[in-house]
């Protein structure tokens, strides 16, 4: 029984100990260069959350993510070819590809691509 609590109080012992050597090492300043350097935006994060911002990155950041989920939906499309044999999800891959080239040309035309201008 003694064995017992010895063995439980070097574990307590152990963690506490631990968990005091991670905060001190995790441990960083408040002016911390990383911290006070403007987000990849450009916001200054001392500066309030309400301001503005352009919208030209706004829109290329949607335009980024319908690219992100075009490579997500079309990932399946050739193990699917795979299993039934027939050419039901070329036409569909190939339909979805062309609408989302023919966005891409709408955006191009708008300027919206233009990020310098």
């Amino acid at each position: 029984m003694n064995f017992l609590f010895m063995t439980g109080g070097f574990c307590v012992v152990l963690v506490l100990i631990l968990l005091v050597v991670c905060l001190i090492v995790s441990f960083s300043g408040f002016l911390d260069r990383e911290k006070a350097s403007p987000f990849e935006c450009g916001f200054d994060p001392s500066d309030s959350a309400r301001t503005p911002f352009s919208l030209r990155f706004f829109l290329l950041a949607v335009i980024f993510l319908i690219f992100d989920i075009e490579i997500v939906l079309l990932m399946p499309f050739p193990m699917m070819d795979n299993f039934s044999g027939g050419s039901e999800y070329l036409i569909s891959a190939s339909l979805f590809l062309l609408v989302l080239i023919l966005g891409l040309f709408f955006e191009w035309t708008e300027g919206s691509l233009e990020w310098m201008s």
